[in-house]
């Protein structure tokens, strides 16, 4: 049984209501149940916070277990070199995930500080792309045994 935590940050506690043109009309506590249940036989966490600091303090609590991380850092991930630093810092593999394609987005979307220290990175394919990374996840944690 792995264990995986999904991590979102600012202002995707409005997912279901924010630009629903951008990313759908489902919220994101829906999503999750849903992945709990395609993923039944391990342990998926839920962390969501609109505060850098949070998300660099839970990152540091989890992140030193036998574990793997999906982050989605909203906005973050073209401004925080603190959260990239937390990413580079922590043993857990993690992967950068954005609902939306960044790329056919605004200019400033372009750039990720994330993206140097993840494992990978998954844009554009919507809530489909957490199932993806939480697949990544669990086959690497399941080869590191």
């Amino acid at each position: 049984m792995a264990e995986i935590h999904i991590v979102n940050g600012p202002n995707l506690n409005l997912l279901g209501r924010r630009q629903p043109e951008i990313y759908g009309k489902q919220h994101f506590e829906a999503f999750f149940e849903e992945l709990k249940e395609r993923f039944a036989g391990h342990r998926l966490h839920y962390f969501q916070s609109n505060s850098e600091g949070a998300l660099i303090d839970y990152l540091h609590k989890v992140g030193f277990g036998k574990v793997g991380i999906v982050l989605n850092a909203g906005a973050y991930t073209h401004t925080s070199i603190a959260l990239a630093d937390a990413v580079a810092a922590i043993a857990a593999p993690v992967v950068e995930v954005h609902i939306s394609n960044v790329y056919a987005r605004e200019s400033f979307r372009h750039h990720s500080y994330l993206a140097p220290v993840c494992v990978g990175s998954i844009v554009g394919l919507g809530f489909a792309g957490y199932a993806l990374a939480v697949q990544y996840l669990l086959d690497a944690l399941q080869h590191e045994k």
